[in-house]
């Protein structure tokens, strides 16, 4: 057969078979539209950014770097400024075409009622810049230029590290372009009150530079790297400058990657599946037609290329058209993102024509390796057995299927139970992972566990005296590789969303009883933009205190010392005082002695311990927030690790390393009796926030609230496309049934009974998948729970879970009932003429 007749033949058959075709349409324009909006999403955390605001006027801004290179990986950014020698200043001033080198630092500072603003010295306004509308400079070191709503000659009161001072209105200034709406507002202070509460030293956040006449931002760049060569510095220009102004938007431009990342992988493997599955039932509805061109002489070539041929043009033209919506789907993910905190709300997308052709080719890949596959069973039957197994499915399934089927579930199961035996993220990672695999074989050796699972559901009805039930039990026995396809989706869906949800929520909740179980203090000091060590000395200080622990939240990078492929993974880090910690803090030490940390040495959660290799007495490589590298020795191991850190060094050292300078908390244990008066004089200072243990532990879990937000937009993308592929499935195998319910009624059933039929055959398929579905997702949510808690009890919300089941069950249901009438609408003799 020549290759121009088979694409003839292709195009009728997808002109007389357009039912089957747009079952494979939907399925593969939703694949290009779910990876193109990946793909969007993953080239903007190369390519996007935020726009520079108060750095708009600067020509260059040098700083010094933010992430730490990683090779063949995503940089890892640093959470903390990393900070430059104030000598860099005069170095670069003296640069060629250099008519003004700014150094620049920043100061957060509260208002009364808790507004935020980012205090910063007067010489650095040049940079935007901001211009005085009113009044003039500020001179005093109670004197304030503000961009707000203020009015010149005003007295405010500004907050640092909780402590209050008043200002004066000296002067009111304006930049060219407009403040960001939801970053803290510049105000400006004199150059030495700034440079006063600047915890930092003889040091500076990021130098900008403004070009004399006749220089351009490139060519000065140039000259300052020149200028600088040898020190760890790093030179931006244009949008760049953005970047070093918020460090936000470079953080955020990794989280994006990494979300995207391990979201694309999971994405891309259920895309390819719901192709596959489709495809295969698809092919196999038709094997009446291809057993009658096998018995006329194509050949196993030829039967494989005319899939081929019409796989590719109706992917080809599913993916083309789903790749514009892909776009549209990444905005609604970038809006969904910036809410949960993820993205800065200034943070812009890129759009390329990349993530569009990758997701096209993506799609149509799939569709045609998954083509490729399904047309091997109908390819290399001999013609006899093909016109044979045209009328009856084969009762039993591929010898390397059943082996590939029983590999991954077994692989599947032992993924899941790893973390019983290992500690770590790792073991962590590879039990939520698990499902997959699960899913994957059962997938695989579905036709076999739907006939036990029909063998066993099915003898109730099959000794029913309704004619009715009867038939659907014999439907489904004899039919199981239908009923698996149909199966299969559903349970997935359910599968998938039960792993994911409530793993977070497992995990969560072992973090709620680490950080419920571990504060021992009778009170939990915060305030808006950290606590200063002045007042955590005046805390200390009062006599209803009998201790006071300043606490520091920071990142640590670590990074393995694997000669082939070396990995960089950050670590939540907590900065204590070590002799406060033992009336205030349990951390559930297991070996070594908290009391002994001090400068140079750490102490390290027992999964962390585990992961790193090292125990008591041995040094770990650590980076901290800022990228200093440090070596500290190992004091102790402690196991709630999940509920305060992984990683805790003394106070000194990681304040130090901090943009802020700050705390972010302390805990407070008082006297004996003197609860209450240790909080009314905590309180009497004012700026600070006063809660007990009880109080702190339910807005932790409001925050974890927060942040899982994310894990759910992107889950529910991920259902969404699963619904639409159930749908579709379901459709697909109930709408090419139109012959059965012509021949049925034709022998006397009535259309009562054949709906009848299909409702008893429809409660099988839900329910057979709501079983498989929860025993897939039970073993890897067992092995995170007991990755987190030492039990393999994990947290599942009997709400959560019912919503998932009765959505599921409710598509199931509907996608085929809908089917069935419009089948049932037919006259039944011209309806036994159509076409299979």
């Amino acid at each position: 057969m020549r290759r121009s007749r088979l694409r003839t033949l292709a195009r009728a058959n997808i002109r007389q078979r357009r039912g089957g075709f747009a079952a494979v349409f939907v399925a593969v324009f939703c694949a290009a539209l779910l990876t193109c909006a990946l793909g969007v999403l993953f080239e903007s955390g190369i390519r996007g950014g935020v726009s520079p605001h108060r750095y708009a006027g600067a020509d260059v801004v040098v700083g010094a770097p933010q992430t730490l290179d990683v090779r063949e990986d995503i940089d890892q950014p640093y959470l903390e400024r990393a900070l430059l020698p104030s000598s860099a200043v005069d170095e670069l001033s003296a640069v060629p075409g250099v008519r003004a080198a700014v150094g620049d630092i920043s100061v957060p500072l509260t208002t009364d009622d808790g507004r935020l603003l980012d205090g910063h010295g007067w010489a650095s306004a040049v940079l935007a810049p901001y211009e005085l509308s009113a009044g003039r400079a500020p001179s005093a070191p109670d004197e304030v230029v503000v961009t707000g709503a203020e009015s010149l000659g005003d007295r405010i009161m500004l907050r640092h590290g909780g402590i209050g001072d008043d200002y004066t209105v000296v002067g009111v200034a304006a930049a060219p372009t407009d403040e960001p709406t939801d970053r803290p507002a510049a105000i400006f202070l004199s150059d030495a009150r700034a440079r006063e509460l600047w915890p930092h030293g003889d040091q500076v956040a990021t130098v900008g530079l403004l070009a004399d006449t006749g220089s351009d931002a490139p060519t000065l760049a140039d000259r300052a790297r020149h200028a600088l060569a040898g020190t760890d510095t790093r030179v931006y220009t244009g949008d760049g400058r953005g970047d070093v102004e918020y460090l936000d938007a470079g953080a955020a431009r990794s989280e994006l990657m990494m979300l995207c990342a391990s979201f694309a992988g999971l994405a891309v493997l259920i895309a390819m599946f719901v192709v596959a599955t489709t495809l295969s039932l698809s092919i196999q509805q038709r094997r009446r037609e291809f057993a009658l061109l096998r018995a006329m002489g194509a050949t196993p070539g030829q039967i494989h290329r005319l899939i081929g041929s019409e796989v590719l043009l109706v992917a080809g033209a599913a993916a083309l058209l789903g790749v514009g919506p892909g776009y549209a789907l990444a905005q609604v993910l970038h809006a969904q993102f910036t809410a949960a905190g993820v993205l800065p709300s200034d943070f812009a997308l890129a759009y390329g024509p990349l993530p569009a052709l990758a997701g096209a080719l993506l799609a149509v890949g799939t569709a045609r390796v998954a083509a490729a596959i399904a047309a091997l069973r109908p390819a290399r039957l001999d013609p006899t057995e093909a016109l044979r197994e045209s009328a009856v499915e084969p009762a039993s399934i591929g010898r390397g299927r059943l082996i590939a089927g029983i590999a991954l579930g077994l692989g599947g199961l032992a993924a899941s139970l790893l973390p019983a035996v290992l500690p770590g993220q790792a073991a962590l990672a590879s039990a939520g992972g698990s499902a997959v695999l699960l899913v994957f074989s059962v997938a695989l050796l579905g036709p076999m566990l739907v006939s036990g699972a029909v063998r066993w559901f099915g003898g109730p009805l099959r000794r029913s005296s309704s004619p009715a039930l009867v038939l659907a039990a014999a439907n489904s026995g004899a039919r199981a590789r239908r009923l698996a396809a149909a199966i299969t989706p559903l349970a997935l869906a359910i599968a998938i969303g039960s792993v994911q949800l409530f793993t977070h929520d497992t995990i969560a909740a072992a973090a709620d009883d680490q950080s419920r179980r571990g504060i021992t203090a009778d009170l939990v000091v915060t305030a808006p933009a950290g606590i200063s060590p002045t007042l955590v000395e005046s805390i200390a200080a009062d006599p209803a205190v009998r201790a006071a622990n300043p606490i520091s939240r920071s990142q640590a990078l670590y990074t393995t010392d694997a000669a082939d492929s070396p990995s960089t993974e950050p670590y939540a880090v907590q900065g204590v005082d070590p002799v406060a910690t033992g009336s205030t803090l349990d951390l559930d030490v297991r070996a070594g002695d908290l009391s002994q940390l001090h400068d140079g040495t750490v102490a390290l959660s027992t999964d962390t311990a585990f992961t790193m290799g090292a125990g008591v007495g041995d040094t770990v490589p650590l980076r901290l927030g800022d990228g200093t590298l440090i070596s500290p020795t190992v004091a102790a191991t402690y196991g709630r690790g999940l509920g305060f850190g992984d990683v805790t060094l003394p106070i000194s050292q990681v304040r130090a390393h901090t943009t802020s300078g700050m705390s972010d908390m302390v805990l407070v244990t008082a006297e004996p009796g003197r609860v209450d008066e240790a909080r009314a004089a905590i309180t009497a200072a004012g700026g600070v926030l006063v809660s007990d243990r009880d109080e702190f532990a339910s807005a932790g879990q409001d925050q974890r609230r927060t942040q899982a937000w994310v894990s759910i937009v992107a889950l529910a993308v991920l259902l969404g496309y699963l619904a639409v592929a159930v749908v579709n499935t379901l459709v697909l195998a109930t709408a090419e049934r139109g012959r059965e319910f012509a021949l049925l009624r034709l022998v006397g059933a009535s259309t009562r009974q054949v709906r009848r039929m299909m409702r008893a055959e429809s409660v099988i398929v839900v329910t057979v998948a709501a079983v498989v579905g929860s025993l897939i997702a039970l073993p890897p949510l067992a092995g995170v729970a007991a990755a987190v808690s030492g039990r393999p009890i994990p947290s599942i919300s009997p709400t959560v879970y019912a919503l998932i089941i009765g959505v599921t069950v409710v598509l199931g249901l509907a996608a085929i009932a809908i089917p069935t009438r419009t089948a049932m609408r037919q006259d039944p003799v011209t309806a036994i003429g159509t076409r299979e």
